[in-house]
C-alpha cells in the first residue's frame, strides 16, 4: 500500500504561524504533525510514502529526508505553482499503480486504515472518501419565510453535516480524470465523477478527527496533547489478508 501526503498548500488559515513554517511542520506537543502522520502510516504497514511539496517545501525535505529514520521510503514532488489536492497526483502517475491512500498533511485522527481499505474494496469503488459528522454553529439568527412572512426562526442554530476528513482511498484509474499541469482540487474530482455518473463511496468514521489547518482545531489538538506520547492514532497494522477476504 502506498500513501500520498499532501503538503503543497500555503496554510493561509493558520497565518501568521505559517509564514515561517509550512503547515505540516506545525508542532503538536513536541513533534510536527507530519512526523506523527508518517509514524501512524508506518505503524499501519505503509512504507512507501510520497510527499507533495510547494510552499516552503525545502523545510519539509530537510526535516524528513528520505524517511529512513522512520523505516519508510519517502519520495517528493515539487509544485512551482499550487496544483491542488488532486492535481498534485498527476506528478505521480507512473508511481501509483494500484490502490493507494491520499491524506492531507494537517489531519489528526484515530481512523482505522484497515477498515477504510476493507470498505473501499468491498464496495468496488474508484474512490472512497473518509467522512465524519461535524456540528457547525451558525453565528446568526436563521429565518425561514414564505411570501415575505416569517414561518420559523432559529437563533444561532447548530447544523450537522457529513464532511470529508481529508483522507481518501483511490484506485489508479482515477488518475485518468486528473489533468496535468493545472490546478485540480478534490472538489473538481467530485464534480467530474458526479457528472460522469461514476459512484463515489463514503466511509463514516465515528472516532477522533481534527483538521489542524483550522486555528480552533490546532489549539484543541494542543490542549488534548496530540503528540507522540499520547497519540490518538490507530496502532494496529493493516491486515492485507483481512482486506482481501472482505472483498
Amino acid at each position: 500500500m502506498k500513501a500520498v501526503i499532501q503538503c503543497g498548500g500555503k496554510g493561509t488559515r493558520l497565518r501568521p504561524y505559517t509564514t515561517v513554517l509550512p503547515k505540516p511542520l506545525m508542532p503538536l506537543g513536541t513533534k510536527p504533525v507530519l512526523e506523527l502522520l508518517i509514524k501512524w502510516l508506518r505503524r499501519n504497514g505503509v512504507r512507501d510514502i510520497y510527499i507533495t511539496t510547494g510552499y516552503l517545501g525545502h523545510l519539509i525535505r530537510a526535516f524528513c529526508g528520505d524517511g529512513q529514520q522512520w523505516d519508510v521510503n519517502i519520495t517528493y514532488t515539487s509544485e512551482p505553482e499550487p496544483l491542488g489536492t488532486m492535481g498534485a497526483l498527476s506528478l505521480l502517475r507512473d508511481k501509483l499503480d494500484g490502490t493507494f491512500l491520499v491524506l492531507n498533511g494537517d489531519v489528526v485522527t484515530d481512523l482505522s486504515l484497515n477498515s477504510l481499505i476493507s470498505h473501499h474494496r468491498l464496495h468496488g469503488a474508484g474512490i472512497t472518501v473518509a467522512t465524519v459528522t461535524r456540528n457547525m454553529r451558525v453565528d446568526f439568527g436563521v429565518i425561514e419565510e414564505s411570501g415575505f412572512t416569517v414561518t420559523r426562526f432559529k437563533e444561532k442554530p447548530n447544523l450537522s453535516h457529513l464532511v470529508s476528513m481529508g483522507v481518501y482511498c483511490l484506485e489508479a484509474e482515477m488518475l485518468a480524470h486528473v489533468p496535468t499541469g493545472v490546478p485540480f482540487g478534490f472538489d473538481d474530482l467530485m464534480f467530474r465523477m458526479l457528472e460522469l455518473g461514476q459512484p463515489i463511496k463514503t466511509f463514516l468514521h465515528k472516532g477522533f478527527w481534527l483538521d489542524i489547518g483550522r486555528v480552533e482545531d490546532f489549539q484543541k489538538a494542543q490542549e488534548l496533547g496530540c503528540d507522540e506520547d499520547v497519540p490518538p492514532y490507530e496502532t494496529a497494522p493493516i491486515s492485507f489478508e483481512s482486506v482481501e477476504l472482505s472483498r
